[in-house]
């Protein structure tokens, strides 16, 4: 027999005489959820879920309000350190934010075991002296890297050790081609109008020349200088102050987010060994056993900064919420004839000292007033002269005598 279905309407179902309601039980409502999470163990996973949820997120590093996240791609420019009258190239440095991704937080914490996604960086003047020590930098943390660099100061074994790395690319280029210049303002323009069009942070490294020969001792980021304006120094002196006025007007008029840093002289590693700075002159001539050549009376004053200390000092800036201006030195203070005795001490104690006179617009006295970058920053330089020294003399001596002896088998074979 077939099955059939048959619908059964309230109408052909008469109820009857004896039928009751049920009492209405409001409990239920809580009884029902409890028995649900009780049967299968239930309660007990979401017990354990929340207890290891609590956990993560107690012991998580919290990251501040505000505070920049390594979401994004950055463009460094480092051309060449300053105190160099020789050299007119600014360097800059640009955090250019991924679209669609955030840089800020509002104060979560990141749960334990995700790691810092690495940036994509790209670094001009990344083969010279500061530059190629901020790419050991960004390639140790883990950040891949291209380097652009036209090679007129920088070296290509300054950043050799990073060949066959996947994450380091070399560009020989030179950033102000297309107006076929050279100079700290144009070059500053230039990456200021990019920071611009893709809404990028920009960090421009200028220089304790902006203050000139100062009449203020240390020297605060309040001083506004003492500079010619026409003097053989100028074209680097003015050349900086006039790109630190492009920069804050960028960032009143455009909206450009910027951070300014001054360095003062800075020493290391790398340099280059004929490029006219005091610690390299005396560096060099003292392991040609030439003499150190001391311009004037001696007793005008810089402080020398290890260039690792400049690095940390760079990135925090560059990384925190504060524009700045900021001074970037070692506050410790030699004359120029306390620097040839380090040298001397370091190097060969029987070097002789060659007075000459003294340059034009030379500076009486440098030293920074570093306390701005200790609160603010929380930067301050570690590593002393007497420290620091022997290890850019240990550079300068593989790289003169190495080169000697390459020389010399050339002519050898010829």
């Amino acid at each position: 027999m077939a099955s059939e279905l048959i619908y059964r309407g309230p109408e052909s179902q008469p109820i009857p005489d004896s039928y009751h309601p049920k009492p209405h039980k409001p409990w239920l409502s809580v009884i029902r959820p409890l028995r649900y999470l009780l049967r299968e163990q239930r309660i007990v996973f979401l017990l354990a879920g929340i207890a290891i949820a609590s956990i993560i997120f107690a012991f998580s590093p919290s990251s501040r309000s505000g505070e920049l996240r390594y979401t994004n791609n950055a463009i460094y420019d480092s051309n060449l350190p300053t105190e160099s009258t020789q050299s007119s190239v600014a360097h800059r440095m640009v955090y250019q934010n991924r679209v669609g991704l955030g840089s800020f937080n509002s104060g979560g914490k990141i749960p334990l075991g995700l790691k810092r996604k690495g940036l994509r960086i790209v670094v001009t003047g990344g083969a010279g002296f500061v530059g190629s020590h901020l790419v050991d930098r960004l390639i140790a943390r883990g950040d891949s890297v291209i380097v652009v660099d036209n090679f007129f100061t920088g070296r290509k074994e300054n950043v050799m050790h990073h060949f066959g790395n996947s994450r380091f690319e070399l560009i020989r280029h030179d950033v102000v081609e297309p107006l076929l210049l050279e100079t700290n303002v144009v070059g500053t323009l230039n990456m200021l109008g990019l920071a611009k069009r893709v809404g990028a942070r920009f960090l421009l490294t200028s220089t304790s020349e902006v203050y000139g020969d100062p009449l203020e001792h240390p020297q605060k980021e309040t001083y506004w200088g003492n500079v010619n304006p026409i003097g053989v120094r100028s074209c680097y002196d003015e050349g900086k102050r006039t790109a630190e006025t492009l920069t804050m007007d960028y960032h009143r008029g455009a909206g450009v987010e910027v951070r300014i840093a001054r360095i003062f002289n800075t020493y290391g590693p790398r340099m280059c060994i004929d490029d006219g700075r005091v610690v390299s002159n005396f560096v060099a001539q003292a392991l040609r056993k030439e003499p150190l050549t001391v311009y004037g009376d001696g007793k005008q004053t810089r402080s020398f900064q290890f260039v690792s200390d400049l690095v940390e000092g760079l990135m925090r800036l560059m990384e925190g919420e504060h524009v700045g201006p900021f001074n970037l030195g070692n506050p410790g203070e030699f004359t120029m004839l306390e620097l040839a005795k380090v040298v001397q001490e370091t190097i060969d104690p029987n070097a002789q000292i060659e007075h000459r006179p003294n340059t034009e617009d030379d500076p009486h006295k440098r030293k920074p007033d570093i306390s701005r970058a200790k609160e603010l920053l929380g930067w301050e330089p570690k590593v002393a002269l007497r420290k620091g020294l022997p290890m850019m003399v240990q550079d300068f001596r593989q790289r003169i005598f190495g080169d000697q002896k390459e020389d010399s088998s050339k002519v050898s074979t010829a």
